[in-house]
């Protein structure tokens, strides 16, 4: 059941983000002109894991994903149950959805990633469970 409202939570928080990631940044977004697709990510961390894995996207993750070419769109914190505490959604763009998967191969593989993932979960696995949902923008869309 859990799963199910998480699923619904995230379709429906994707429908509302690709509308309102236009106006708080229309200059990074949308200055990115083309047939991209978009990536929404929601990562369910085990207890008391967000903190840490908060720490490892704004201190390393951001920028590798910088390196290989993944437009971060944005990072959000659910604010309320049951999501609220464990819970990180974020949106990727990329040029193709190929671009996607050989930008994703590539980040696996940096040894960068594989170092700062390792110091990271040193004390146990951060993310417990990983939603992705690819996203094409409607002709009607104000991002694409």
């Amino acid at each position: 059941m859990l799963t199910r409202i998480a699923g619904g939570l995230t379709f429906a928080l994707a429908v509302f983000l690709a509308g309102y990631s236009v106006g708080s940044a229309r200059s990074t977004v949308h200055a990115q002109a083309g047939n991209r697709v978009f990536e929404l990510r929601t990562y369910h961390t085990y207890d008391g894991k967000l903190d840490p894995l908060l720490t490892r996207f704004r201190d390393h993750t951001i920028q590798i994903f910088q390196r290989h070419g993944m437009t971060s769109v944005g990072y959000w914190l659910p604010t309320d149950e049951p999501l609220k505490g464990h819970t990180l959604i974020y949106m990727l763009a990329f040029p193709s959805r190929e671009a996607a998967t050989k930008d994703w191969a590539e980040f696996r593989n940096d040894p960068e990633w594989k170092k700062v993932a390792a110091a990271s979960e040193a004390n146990g696995k951060l993310v417990e469970k990983v939603d992705s949902v690819f996203l094409e923008p409607a002709d009607f869309s104000s991002i694409k």
